[in-house]
């Protein structure tokens, strides 16, 4: 048992090793492309970050909750009752993607990130008349277009800087604000996630995923991005589906579900790619059948709102496209891209995810029960991912752009023995990356 043991172990490390290449080839050959052609458009490749080492408020913090985590998260999360486990989640989660943020400052680190050039805060002004916005929004995403939007607010369906004008309009607007409730929603990410997997692999796995879902590298960008907030809106969506199919309310578990995917694919045009996800759900299920009229009723809410108030989805989607190859999509080698997002996603998942995604292939061919079950959950979230990689859509800045895939990879880690040592790794990892880098989000 012993000799099992340490091989499993030693494939694990190995597994680490090989992304850890991976990631050191990616900074290497991205450095000297960047020096040489200036054609990756990122200051530290595979990263958008600047090398820029320091600290801020947030790392004492950062430090003690890591620690926390380490030290208690594994025994709290077997015994704590589920409804405990939940809230627990979500407060440490919080409290590790606050500190993290407060790394950098509040201005830095929160206030400012939603409000630059590029962001969303920058158009909300221009959604005073919403039906008229949302008609005419096509006609601004190109660059050539008179006074085209913001390079976020173009590359997105308008939900996503609807959600920001709304805020706007009920008293909380500027990059505070905005900044708060993208943490504040995103956190809930790792709630949704615990749901589903146990729904669909049993709360056992869920427990021991649990910490590694709050400690997780990813939350540098959750704190302030705002693919945070849609990474949660995503997550709840295949979370409520997962109820759905389990037989617990279907029917409002499945109209919820079917909005919140329409919500999530007028949020960003890649996470179409969810759909990947749900059918791996709808698989895992007993109930699909009953609950798919449900789920698509719901589903179908939001596009035709928004179409009755004028957007054309396909049509925006077609001119981003061509904005995508008029900007730096158009400059940034696919080449190097095509290998290079998936080092991003190393450093966003962390050593654990990729060990646990071994372990996860193992259970994927050779087990047929609740590790089984979760492996295929983890796969159809990496296949969606390996899709999003492959169309030439997501050349760099994966490290955001991707935090609604990489989460769902984050349970993989359920399947390691020694959680401490594991988390440490994470934690560790994610220290380095917010004190060492000043990251573009």
């Amino acid at each position: 048992m012993n000799r099992d043991l340490s091989r499993a172990t030693a494939r694990d490390l190995s597994a680490v090793l090989a992304a850890a290449l991976l990631v050191l080839a990616a900074v290497l050959i991205g450095a000297r492309l960047e020096d040489r052609y200036g054609t990756l458009r990122v200051n530290r490749p595979p990263l958008l970050a600047d090398w820029a080492p320091h600290a801020g408020p947030g790392t004492p913090a950062a430090l003690v909750v890591a620690a926390a985590v380490v030290a208690y998260g594994p025994s709290l999360a077997a015994r704590l009752s589920w409804r405990r486990l939940l809230l627990t989640t979500w407060g440490a989660s919080l409290a590790w993607t606050w500190s993290l943020a407060l790394v950098d400052g509040w201005f830095r680190g929160v206030a400012e990130q939603l409000t630059t050039t590029h962001e969303y805060l920058r158009a909300v002004d221009r959604f005073r008349d919403l039906p008229a916005a949302l008609r005419d929004f096509d006609a601004h995403i190109l660059l050539d277009s008179p006074d085209n939007w913001p390079a976020h607010v173009a590359g997105h369906p308008p939900g996503a800087t609807l959600t920001f004008v709304l805020l706007d309009r009920i008293g909380l607007g500027g990059g505070g604000w905005a900044g708060a409730f993208v943490i504040t929603v995103g956190t809930t990410a790792a709630v949704a996630i615990l749901i589903a997997v146990r729904r669909l692999a049993g709360e056992s796995l869920a427990r021991r995923a649990a910490p590694f879902l709050v400690l997780a590298p990813a939350a540098v960008w959750v704190g302030t991005s705002a693919d945070g907030y849609f990474t949660a809106v995503a997550a709840w969506a295949v979370a409520l589906l997962a109820l759905a199919v389990t037989g617990h309310r279907p029917a409002w578990t499945g109209l919820g579900s079917g909005l919140l995917f329409g919500l999530t694919v007028y949020l960003s045009y890649g996470l179409t790619l969810f759909a990947v996800i749900g059918a791996a759900v709808l698989l895992l299920g007993t109930r699909r059948l009953r609950t798919l009229p449900y789920v698509i009723a719901g589903f179908l809410v939001v596009p035709v709102v928004f179409a009755v108030l004028g957007f054309d989805w396909w049509e925006a989607y077609r001119l981003l496209v061509t904005r995508y190859q008029q900007g730096a999509g158009g400059v940034r080698p696919y080449g190097y891209w095509v290998w290079a997002n998936l080092a991003c996603t190393v450093l966003i998942t962390g050593p654990a995810t990729v060990a646990g995604l071994r372990r996860g292939g193992g259970a994927l061919i050779g087990d047929r029960g609740a590790a089984a079950r979760l492996a295929v959950l983890v796969a159809s979230a990496l296949l969606a991912l390996l899709i999003a990689d492959l169309s030439g859509m997501s050349k760099a800045e994966t490290e955001r752009i991707w935090l609604p895939f990489a989460f769902w990879l984050l349970p993989a880690a359920a399947f390691l023995p020694g959680p401490r040592a594991w988390l440490t790794g994470q934690a560790v990892l994610a220290l380095l990356l917010n004190h060492l880098l000043l990251t573009g989000w």
